[in-house]
């Protein structure tokens, strides 16, 4: 049964069809030779060498490159920022304005200062954790400027590198 659906399925595809115009090429008889057993790969392609595939693609390890990204979010009463593991989608280490420790030390929790103030205590508590560097995540309407920049440059200032 196996024999006959491979051999209907190669000359199905060997044969050069019209409309498409289309035909199997070498490589993939030499794919499908390879996966069959010896005596079914002589008596489906008696004249084909066989041609060895090329190798498979690595995996993508661009995921597991930077594994900690910063991302900040800011509204119009708070700051905060959180550096999250990609690989496991956890949260690694956070710090907000909205946090009760940090409130009476502010005396705004949306200005620049508090994310200056933010990305201080970020940096402090990354490398606590053993997190040497991060890469930064922003997004489209974020710039470099302003409580961004504060944020960011605060985190390198406490010895966090960024990526």
């Amino acid at each position: 049964m196996c024999f006959r659906v491979f051999h209907s399925l190669t000359q199905f595809l060997r044969a050069p069809l019209p409309h498409l115009r289309i035909s199997l090429s070498e490589d993939v008889v030499g794919w499908i030779s390879q996966s069959l057993s010896g005596s079914i790969r002589s008596s489906l392609f008696p004249n084909s060498e066989m041609v060895i595939p090329p190798p498979a693609k690595p995996p993508r390890i661009i995921n597991f490159l930077k594994p900690y990204v910063l991302k900040m979010h800011f509204t119009n009463k708070f700051a905060s920022a959180q550096v999250i593991h990609s690989p496991t989608a956890t949260v690694a280490s956070s710090a907000s304005s909205q946090e009760k420790a940090l409130r009476p030390s502010m005396d705004s929790t949306r200005d620049v200062a508090a994310a200056a103030k933010i990305g201080k205590i970020l940096g402090e508590r990354l490398l606590l954790m053993g997190i040497p560097a991060v890469a930064v995540h922003l997004k489209r309407e974020q710039k470099y400027h302003g409580k961004v920049k504060a944020v960011i440059d605060c985190v390198r200032e406490a010895g966090v590198k960024l990526l």
